[in-house]
């Protein structure tokens, strides 16, 4: 019984371009040698496209009101998110680090300043609480918990509130969440600066919750007496945002 479906040719024919032996037609050397000095060029190439595609994406989703280009991933994995219609661009002339509430030896600490001070590297995956997921990411930068000793935490804390110099975002942690060993404010991501459109020159990275309470253009840390709600929170996220417990979503640790 022919099983060959009912517009294939005859059972034993070769594909289109066959010989008369069934054989594929031949594939000259200058062929072949074309093919593989497009594929290396590609591979010599592909570091350049990637980091074109990646600022290219940054620099429009920083102007893009309606979030459309968040659903663009770019080359590393990631997708841009802004809530706010535009972001200044800071840098260390004129980036400042705020340390105040309920703190002793309030603070304003310049781009220079923070990258005087002692260093952390954490290399973990980032998970989104949309479902992407970027492994194996380092960040780098200032201990929170060093910041806070700093500043001196006055008896009746409880929280710590995040401020953006985008004018928008917002975001909170626990005291006890905030002093973890892996939550940083972070200056490096994968061994360069943060860049603009990843949140930089500075933003907060807390390795072992959804990207969301790692606010970007971190601008402002208040010690509080209780949580307050951040941007997304007050529309329905997590406050307690642990990857795979939190949210309704069972994601593998980031831990």
């Amino acid at each position: 019984m022919n099983s060959s479906p009912p517009d294939a040719g005859p059972p034993d024919a070769g594909p289109p371009d066959a010989g008369p032996d069934g054989a594929g037609a031949p594939v000259g050397r200058r062929v072949v040698l074309a093919m593989l000095g497009l594929g290396a060029a590609g591979l010599v190439a592909a570091p350049v496209l990637q980091r074109t595609l990646e600022s290219g994406l940054g620099a429009v989703a920083g102007k893009d009101p309606t979030g459309l280009t968040g659903l663009l991933p770019n080359g590393g994995g990631f997708r841009y998110y802004s809530v706010a219609s535009s972001v200044p661009t800071r840098g260390a002339a004129d980036y400042r680090l705020t340390v105040d509430g309920l703190v002793d030896r309030p603070a304003t600490y310049t781009l220079d300043a923070l990258r005087g001070m002692r260093q952390t590297r954490t290399v973990r995956d980032v998970q989104c609480v949309t479902g992407w997921r970027v492994p194996d990411t380092a960040f780098e930068g200032v201990r929170l918990s060093a910041l806070l000793d700093a500043a001196g935490v006055r008896p009746g804390a409880k929280a710590v509130r995040f401020t953006c110099f985008d004018g928008t975002y917002s975001e909170s942690l626990t005291l006890d969440q905030a002093r973890r060993a892996d939550v940083l404010v972070a200056l490096r991501m994968d061994d360069k600066p943060v860049s603009h459109a990843h949140g930089g020159p500075v933003r907060l990275y807390v390795a072992p919750m959804y990207f969301y309470k790692s606010a970007k253009w971190l601008s402002g840390i208040t010690v509080t007496d209780s949580v307050r709600p951040g941007y997304w929170e007050k529309l329905g996220y997590d406050v307690d945002a642990w990857v795979g417990r939190s949210n309704g979503r069972d994601d593998a640790p980031t831990v």
